[in-house]
């Protein structure tokens, strides 16, 4: 994609119209009929135009691009039939368009979903991986079933002649089926879930790219049973069936394998390989406490082509509990385990150490509460510091954020203190402190080495009620340890807010000067400025005018340039709802 550097001008260009039509579901519930009005209908429409200029640097938007969204919804005797989209010119280099479109119809235990999705059958099979295509989710009664079909990636052409090519990817098709029975804590499901890609839907792959055409087939069986009212047992079994290149060879399984007796669902091949995983648990529920245990285990390797990310190769042993004292004032809640890796002994070492998790929430009084929270269970984040908030330009920046950190340690406290509760002139004080600690692995990207986060914010707020004046003020910090690179990002904020006309108009104003160290040496200094106006029409029609500029001055030794930016953000939204 290429940027060029854009007119201010552009900003106040006509709005764009979109006009967009849906045929409604004719549908009746005979026991509604003259009951109640048969028809209707809600939903809502926005659109945003955003203009941007700069000048010291090469341009990093189109100067000028709008994003539009909508949704409706036709209620006929309790048929629901809700309609979404989202439209944009800009580009994105996801793999999935932005530019997206959904109809998630409804009538009594019947949900389909149409366009694009995403659906949960469980975190081994598929685990909210968005799809375009159908799929429908029924409960008759205590029978409960779940199907999908569509397409789970879109086909990406190489292209070696643009500057940042995007990564090259087949067309992959998914199927998904899931039933079963569900009785309150008693239940049983049974999942399978399929994926593969067309080695013919893009004309060539790159050889340095090493991206290749899979299949994936997985099976799971999970579900839970309460014994004696108070003791709930559960579990999920799966195996996944993984062909890395399906242009390999095919090969005949052990006659007694589960995947050689599936037809046509799978072709097991010379890059094919075959993994399990499980957990279970047993958890006692009494009036004022809960406590349980539960094992988890991931074999080396083990993923679906239905979920972005997995934890693998592990091994968790776990016990938890949770309760309340003091009258509810206090809530604790507690994990804590065993948990090791390495477990087809591939690996040159191996890691073995406790696990655990616990936080504590404090109601103090009515001007106090505290909570805190530490764990150190591996997981996937984005880590995303306070400062992308406030120095990004538009709220539509980071959409297609997917930079995925894996966090083996994090802890936080937040303080809420109320100084003062006088109705008319509230004051409130707000502290918030966290810790993570990432390992080396970024997406799918290796890096150096291990990174430590420490983020802290504090920020004062002063009301003055009958005038709908708000006055705030922050302090941020930021840093970002690493074995030879040390980053640290701080700065004060400060934002008024005002509101006029009967609160019809809506105004407000903030600015931040933030400064950033490398290694101990001053890189840049940011300073951003943002004003913010809105205005509602009878609680239909909403204005909103938006103007941000960042200017960063930088340190010349370190090559960064200077810069000034501008963006204008213009939107428009309409919400109704009518019957007929």
């Amino acid at each position: 994609m290429s940027f060029r550097s854009g007119h201010l001008g552009i900003l106040m260009a006509p709005m764009m119209l979109i006009i967009w039509l849906n045929s409604s579901v004719h549908a009746q519930n005979l026991e509604r009929i003259g009951k109640q009005n048969p028809l209707t209908i809600s939903g809502g429409i926005s659109i945003n135009q955003i203009g941007y200029a700069v000048s010291g640097i090469e341009s990093r938007r189109d100067p000028y691009s709008f994003f539009a969204s909508g949704n409706i919804n036709f209620d006929l005797y309790g048929w629901n039939v809700p309609f979404t989209f989202t439209y944009s010119n800009q580009q994105s280099s996801f793999q999935q368009p932005f530019n997206q479109y959904g109809l998630h119809p409804t009538y009594k235990w019947v949900t389909g979903h149409f366009g694009y999705a995403s659906m949960n059958f469980s975190p081994y099979t598929l685990a909210g991986h968005l799809f375009l295509g159908a799929g429908v989710e029924a409960s008759p009664g205590k029978f409960k079933v779940s199907t999908m079909y569509g397409r789970l990636m879109e086909a990406v052409e190489p292209d070696t002649l643009a500057e940042n090519p995007p990564l090259p990817a087949f067309k992959r098709m998914g199927y998904g089926f899931k039933a079963g029975y569900a009785d309150g804590s008693d239940q049983i499901y049974i999942i399978v879930f399929g994926a593969k890609d067309d080695q013919n839907s893009i004309s060539y792959v790159p050889e340095e790219e090493d991206i290749l055409p899979q299949e994936n087939l997985v099976f799971s069986v999970l579900g839970s049973k309460a014994l004696f009212e108070r003791i709930v047992l559960n579990a999920e079994y799966a195996i996944s069936g993984i062909s890395r290149d399906t242009r390999t060879p095919e090969i005949n399984l052990d006659k007694n394998t589960l995947f050689n007796h599936v037809g046509g669902l799978f072709t097991p091949n010379t890059s094919s390989s075959f993994y399990n995983a499980y957990k279970g648990g047993i958890t006692y529920q009494a009036t004022a406490y809960s406590v349980g245990v539960a094992v988890e285990k991931v074999d080396p390797g083990y993923r679906t082509l239905g979920a972005y990310y997995f934890n693998n190769d592990l091994l968790n042993y776990t016990v938890n509990g949770a309760t309340a004292l003091f009258q509810g004032k206090v809530n604790l809640a507690a994990n804590v385990g065993v948990q090791k890796d390495n477990l087809d002994n591939t690996k040159v070492s191996s890691m073995k150490r406790t696990v655990g998790s616990v936080s504590v929430g404090y109601a103090a009084s009515e001007r106090l509460n505290l909570s805190a929270s530490y764990s150190n269970f591996t997981s996937f984040t984005n880590i995303r510091s306070q400062f992308v908030d406030i120095n990004q330009l538009t709220p539509y920046d980071n959409l297609d954020t997917l930079n995925y950190t894996q966090i083996s340690q994090n802890a936080t406290l937040n303080t809420y203190y109320r100084v003062s509760v006088d109705k008319d002139r509230p004051q409130t004080i707000n502290l918030n402190l966290s810790f993570q600690d990432a390992s080396d692995k970024q997406g799918e990207v290796e890096q150096n080495s291990g990174s430590q986060f420490y983020m802290a914010n504090v920020a004062y707020s002063l009301s003055f009620t009958p005038q709908t004046l708000t006055v705030t003020g922050a302090f941020n910090y930021n840093e970002n340890k690493s074995l030879s690179l040390n980053t640290r990002t701080l700065g004060p904020t400060i934002a008024v807010g005002k509101s006029f006309l009967n609160k019809q108009l809506r105004t407000s104003f903030s600015s931040s000067w933030n400064e950033s160290y490398t290694n101990g040496q001053k890189v840049n200094r940011i300073l951003n400025l943002r004003a913010n106006g809105g205005y509602s029409i009878k609680k239909k029609h909403n204005l909103n005018l938006s103007l941000a500029v960042i200017n960063r001055e930088s340190n010349a030794e370190n090559g960064a340039q200077a810069f000034t930016e501008f963006t204008g953000t213009l939107g428009y939204s309409y919400s109704f709802s009518s019957r007929r």
